[in-house]
């Protein structure tokens, strides 16, 4: 079982081989370039969400959203969201709180890494988005979190990437304010190839 320090890992396990070729298919993307959007967003994602935590009211608002409409149930079913007709719509807002109004910047960083057009990254990220918080999710009702421990299990997946890429780490900190430019979005993309290795073997 996946322990809640490699929440990145779980998604991983959930989405596999089969998970980017159901995105690719309903957004007419190949599989290549679904990993590769992927591969930027996912720890981009996660980094917006350790973001937040970083104050208690932060921690507490995720903590809410967590208990209100993601609780886990969704990696019980991938291919059932990724399937659905709302899956893109599902992940909007999501990206809107994880973000705020640096949503556009990041899009267009992956979009510049990636090499895919920016409709499709934004489509892409916000099928991934409800995703990431179900992994989230799932991970609080198996171990209890309270607003600290979320805050903690956030915090380890960015110890986790440190020692993976600290440059990277120190890029996603610099996206996320108004002066980051990501032009170095491919040490992120590294990143997330490290880091997810075996969904981006699939």
């Amino acid at each position: 079982m996946t322990d809640s320090s490699d929440l990145l890992g779980s998604l991983m396990e959930q989405l596999g081989g089969g998970g980017i070729a159901q995105i690719g298919k309903s957004l007419g993307v190949s599989g290549a370039d679904v990993t590769k959007v992927l591969a930027g967003s996912l720890p981009a994602i996660m980094a917006g969400l350790t973001r937040q935590t970083s104050t208690s009211g932060g921690a507490e608002g995720l903590l809410g959203a967590l208990d209100r409409d993601h609780d886990g149930s969704i990696m019980d079913d991938v291919a059932g969201f990724l399937g659905s007709a709302g899956a893109v719509a599902a992940g909007t807002g999501i990206l809107g709180h994880v973000f705020g109004g640096r949503q556009a910047h990041v899009e267009s960083a992956v979009s510049r890494s990636s090499g895919v057009d920016l409709a499709s990254v934004a489509k892409i990220m916000a099928m991934a988005a409800p995703l990431v918080m179900g992994a989230l999710g799932k991970a609080k009702r198996q171990h209890g979190f309270d607003a600290s421990g979320l805050a903690a299990a956030l915090g380890q997946q960015e110890h986790t990437a440190r020692q993976v890429s600290p440059s990277a780490v120190d890029m996603f900190a610099k996206m996320l304010d108004s002066d980051g430019d990501g032009d170095s979005m491919d040490d992120i993309v590294k990143l997330g190839s490290s880091l997810l290795g075996g969904l981006f073997k699939a």
